[in-house]
């Protein structure tokens, strides 16, 4: 049964929570992503098989939360996962981000560092709409977001979505890789070779950029963005396992 979380915004998250021992587990979807995928549902049933405690959400205008999707922006999802983190939670957490998600445990590592035991980014995509969605746009793409507020692509891994000029105005005042960025707690990145959506290099500059005393990365021969094989999950478990 899904509960629900109604932040200072106004907005209800949708949620389910597992209790169990800590450090708490706190999943972080991906872009137009929500809680019912793969690697969310897996892993919670791995929590509960080992007792821990275990929280997935959608963020505003994701899955059953309100809100519409065309409405949100980097900004409003981090402070969801400010929200559910805070009232959800108790203690540090391992945070658990996927693409996008792995951005927005970036932000809340910023924001309060002391509710992060520690950090798997799974194909991580900091700054993703400065640096490789807007430019990945072609002219007409980038007038029509200018011009009438959005424009519409398709998307290889689900339906066809919609871009907002808000989304890469308020992904401006979002990103992580430009300032310092501190890391006091242990770090995995695990990404795919054949991941058509985040590059290899975007995890080598994560590395390369943030103060952090234990950060590793794994390179996965032929995994895709999606990173959910049986093999592939095991290893997000593993990382886990060895951070708790």
């Amino acid at each position: 049964m899904v509960d629900y979380l109604e932040t200072a915004q106004g907005r209800k998250l949708a949620y389910h929570k597992t209790d169990g021992r800590g450090p708490g587990i706190v999943f972080l979807g991906g872009f137009m992503s929500d809680m019912s995928g793969t690697k969310a549902v897996w892993l919670e049933d791995w929590a509960r098989s080992n007792g821990r405690a275990f929280l997935r959400f959608d963020y505003s205008g994701h899955g059953e939360s309100s809100g519409a999707f065309t409405d949100g922006c980097i900004g409003d999802w981090a402070a969801d996962a400010m929200a559910a983190l805070t009232a959800l939670t108790e203690g540090p957490q391992i945070l658990v981000g996927s693409s996008m998600g792995g951005w927005i445990a970036l932000l809340l590592a910023r924001a309060m560092p002391a509710r992060v035991h520690a950090l798997v980014g799974i194909a991580a995509a900091p700054d993703f709409t400065e640096d490789s969605m807007w430019p990945g746009l072609n002219d007409a793409q980038r007038a029509e977001i200018m011009d009438k507020g959005q424009t519409t692509l398709p998307n290889d891994y689900d339906a066809p979505y919609t871009l907002t000029r808000r989304l890469f105005e308020d992904g401006k005042h979002q990103l992580v890789l430009r300032s310092p960025l501190a890391l006091p707690f242990p770090v995995r990145l695990l990404q795919g070779t054949r991941d058509e959506a985040v590059a290899t290099s975007v995890p080598l500059r994560l590395m390369d950029h943030a103060d952090c005393p234990d950060m590793r990365l794994e390179l996965v021969k032929d995994a895709d963005h999606r990173f959910s094989t049986p093999d592939c999950l095991t290893l997000i478990a593993r990382a886990i396992a060895e951070l708790s």
